[in-house]
């Protein structure tokens, strides 16, 4: 019995705070966005973009703080500039899509990081990079939803053509579907979904809520809809977990999301009822049936 009232303590205690309720909105948010994308990012193999996305945006956000202006305009700016940059470097050299990626974004992240040094002292723009879920204002709550609002309506607008590109793009093409207007529509969301998700966990760990949530769900099912459901479940239950478990621990919000996603994707790893690590050690062991 007091092992039941600790634990319901544990959850309920924090949300007597205001800023933990307010992180919590935040972070359920930004995760269920970052949960759907990262299921075409998964199937479509574009972990490498969503890093290099969530990355290029910092010269973006740290100018939008500069001139006083919303972080998401300049990080939209920069992301989209970015991913154009990639594409134009590509078709013009002989150096591959991988290599061109790890240019561009490693380029933007250093740029960001000279800014940052530069900006004078009294203005902290830390949170940029870990995250400030727990100081979240009005406005960037508003923003938030806004974008979150936008990403899921084109999502579900466009769910069938998006699917259809991530798994057979000449399929796609051939009944009519332009895959090169839906990989550039991908790739606007992805910028839009980082630009949600810098508020919860900052541009370091970004990147993880693009990827994570899909991925974990990929080894959990083999049916797209189910996929969808799983990866938003994954990243509801690590936000809360995540949120909770950093006000107990007086750590780092983002850190532990991050941390509890990669929990989520480790035992779906060892223990997925059909692609688990552990379920094919048993099938490689167990004797093969002989039919007559």
């Amino acid at each position: 019995m007091d092992a039941l009232i600790g634990l319901v303590e544990w959850f309920t205690v924090p949300l007597q705070f205001e800023f933990v309720q307010r992180a919590l909105l935040v972070s359920v948010v930004a995760g269920v966005v970052c949960a759907v994308l990262s299921c075409w990012m998964t199937l479509v193999g574009w972990s490498l973009m969503g890093d290099a996305v969530s990355h290029a945006v910092l010269p973006g956000v740290v100018l939008s703080f500069m001139f006083g202006l919303p972080f998401a305009l300049g990080a939209l700016v920069f992301g989209a500039g970015s991913v154009a940059l990639i594409g134009v470097v590509n078709r013009t050299s002989r150096v591959k899509e991988d290599a061109v990626i790890g240019v561009v974004f490693t380029a933007m992240f250093a740029l960001g990081l000279v800014m940052i040094s530069r900006v004078p002292s009294q203005t902290d723009l830390g949170h940029i990079l870990f995250g400030n879920v727990l100081g979240v204002s009005d406005s960037d709550i508003v923003q938030v939803l806004l974008l979150a609002a936008v990403v899921l309506a084109v999502v579900w607008y466009k769910h069938r053509d998006l699917t259809m590109y991530a798994f057979d793009p000449v399929h796609a093409h051939a009944i009519g579907v332009d895959p090169r207007l839906l990989e550039t529509l991908l790739l606007g969301l992805l910028s839009v979904t980082v630009v949600v998700a810098l508020q919860a966990v900052g541009i370091i760990l970004v990147v993880a809520m693009v990827i994570v949530p899909g991925a974990t769900a990929y080894l959990l099912t083999d049916r797209f809809e189910r996929m969808l459901l799983i990866s938003a479940a994954v990243a509801v239950l690590a936000a809360i977990v995540g949120v909770l478990g950093s006000f107990h621990l007086n750590a780092s919000t983002g850190g532990c999301i991050v941390l509890a996603q990669t929990c989520a994707f480790a035992l779906a790893y060892l223990f997925s009822p059909r692609h688990g690590l552990l379920r094919r050690g048993r099938a490689r062991r167990s004797p093969a049936r002989v039919e007559g």
